[in-house]
Protein backbone atom coordinates (compact mmCIF):
# COMPACT_ATOMS: atom_id res chain seq x y z
CA UNK A 1 0.00 0.00 0.00
CA UNK A 2 1.12 3.44 -0.45
CA UNK A 3 1.58 6.37 1.59
CA UNK A 4 -1.53 8.43 -0.47
CA UNK A 5 -3.42 5.43 0.04
CA UNK A 6 -2.84 5.06 3.69
CA UNK A 7 -3.51 9.00 4.15
CA UNK A 8 -7.07 8.45 2.08
CA UNK A 9 -8.29 5.59 3.56
CA UNK A 10 -10.12 5.40 7.19
CA UNK A 11 -8.76 3.28 9.70
CA UNK A 12 -10.61 0.57 10.55
CA UNK A 13 -10.77 -1.00 13.67
CA UNK A 14 -7.68 -2.98 13.56
CA UNK A 15 -5.70 -0.25 13.34
CA UNK A 16 -6.14 0.61 16.91
CA UNK A 17 -5.21 3.56 19.13
CA UNK A 18 -3.47 5.35 15.78
CA UNK A 19 -6.26 4.55 14.12
CA UNK A 20 -8.82 6.47 16.46
CA UNK A 21 -6.48 9.48 16.94
CA UNK A 22 -6.45 9.84 12.92
CA UNK A 23 -10.55 9.52 12.96
CA UNK A 24 -10.60 12.07 16.37
CA UNK A 25 -8.29 14.51 14.25
CA UNK A 26 -10.47 14.36 11.22
CA UNK A 27 -13.50 15.02 13.67
CA UNK A 28 -12.19 17.64 14.29
CA UNK A 29 -10.88 19.44 11.53
CA UNK A 30 -7.36 18.62 12.04
CA UNK A 31 -4.54 17.22 9.65
CA UNK A 32 -3.77 13.87 11.44
CA UNK A 33 -0.06 13.63 11.84
CA UNK A 34 1.67 11.60 9.08
CA UNK A 35 3.34 8.56 10.88
CA UNK A 36 -0.27 8.09 12.66
CA UNK A 37 -1.38 6.45 9.08
CA UNK A 38 1.68 4.70 9.32
CA UNK A 39 1.43 3.14 12.60
CA UNK A 40 -2.03 2.57 12.51
CA UNK A 41 -0.95 0.15 8.96
CA UNK A 42 0.59 -2.35 11.32
CA UNK A 43 0.31 -1.37 14.99
CA UNK A 44 2.62 -4.34 16.09
CA UNK A 45 5.86 -3.26 13.57
CA UNK A 46 4.94 0.18 15.28
CA UNK A 47 5.52 -0.97 18.77
CA UNK A 48 9.32 -0.90 19.28
CA UNK A 49 9.38 2.77 17.38
CA UNK A 50 6.65 3.43 20.49
CA UNK A 51 8.94 2.27 22.97
CA UNK A 52 11.75 3.70 21.93
CA UNK A 53 10.25 7.40 22.50
CA UNK A 54 8.65 6.62 25.42
CA UNK A 55 11.72 5.21 27.04
CA UNK A 56 13.27 8.76 25.48
CA UNK A 57 10.87 10.96 26.78
CA UNK A 58 9.95 9.44 30.03
CA UNK A 59 12.89 7.50 31.25
CA UNK A 60 15.39 8.29 33.72
CA UNK A 61 17.38 11.92 32.52
CA UNK A 62 18.22 14.94 34.12
CA UNK A 63 15.64 16.50 31.84
CA UNK A 64 12.36 16.64 33.12
CA UNK A 65 9.71 14.68 30.28
CA UNK A 66 7.91 18.34 29.65
CA UNK A 67 11.41 19.78 29.16
CA UNK A 68 11.95 17.00 26.77
CA UNK A 69 8.44 16.95 25.20
CA UNK A 70 9.25 21.13 24.55
CA UNK A 71 12.34 20.36 23.07
CA UNK A 72 10.34 17.18 20.77
CA UNK A 73 7.73 19.99 20.11
CA UNK A 74 10.38 22.36 19.24
CA UNK A 75 12.46 20.19 16.90
CA UNK A 76 9.29 19.48 15.07
CA UNK A 77 7.97 22.68 14.37
CA UNK A 78 11.31 23.92 12.84
CA UNK A 79 11.14 20.80 10.83
CA UNK A 80 7.30 21.60 9.67
CA UNK A 81 6.10 18.24 11.17
CA UNK A 82 3.12 18.23 12.99
CA UNK A 83 4.14 16.74 17.06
Amino acid sequence: MHFREMEAGQPGPESGRFGQAIAAARRQGQPPSGIWHLFAANPEAARPLCDWAHAVLRGPSPLSPGFRELVAAFTSRRNRCLF
